[in-house]
């Protein structure tokens, strides 16, 4: 078990790292919408856009990519916004289409809008 760290996102705000890999996979924690500065852009389209650069960026550290993203799971405080981030979504990842739950919760760290987690693999992924 190997843990990532980059300071290319930003870092935990708690006690668990930015993703472990493990037998060829990397888990990502879930990542909020924050930038390196520790600000946070409004609305749903920014803030899914942020969370997607900070997976990214670990998925990158750790050797992977968001074209090996196996399944994400996405947490969003109002589900009527689901609509603008899956079309945010839909063209980060493109025609790569991974496994996918969205979750709606009551609230999230630092009244985020939306938190996105992934399951990556360290191979490239056959389509």
């Amino acid at each position: 078990m190997k843990p990532i760290s980059t300071t290319k996102a930003p870092l935990a705000l708690g006690h668990y790292e930015q993703a472990i890999v493990h037998q060829g996979l990397v888990f990502v924690s879930g990542q909020l919408p924050l930038t390196l500065s520790g600000d946070m852009p409004e609305g749903i389209e920014a803030q899914t856009k942020q969370a997607l650069e900070n997976l990214k960026a670990i998925l990158k550290e750790a050797g992977s990519e968001l074209n090996q993203v196996l399944k994400a799971t996405i947490f969003i405080t109002d589900i009527a916004l689901w609509s603008q981030a899956n079309q945010v979504y839909a063209s980060v990842f493109g025609s790569h289409k991974p496994a996918r739950s969205a979750v709606p919760v009551q609230a999230l760290p630092k009244g985020a809008l939306i938190e996105i987690e992934a399951i990556a693999s360290l191979a490239p992924c056959l389509t």
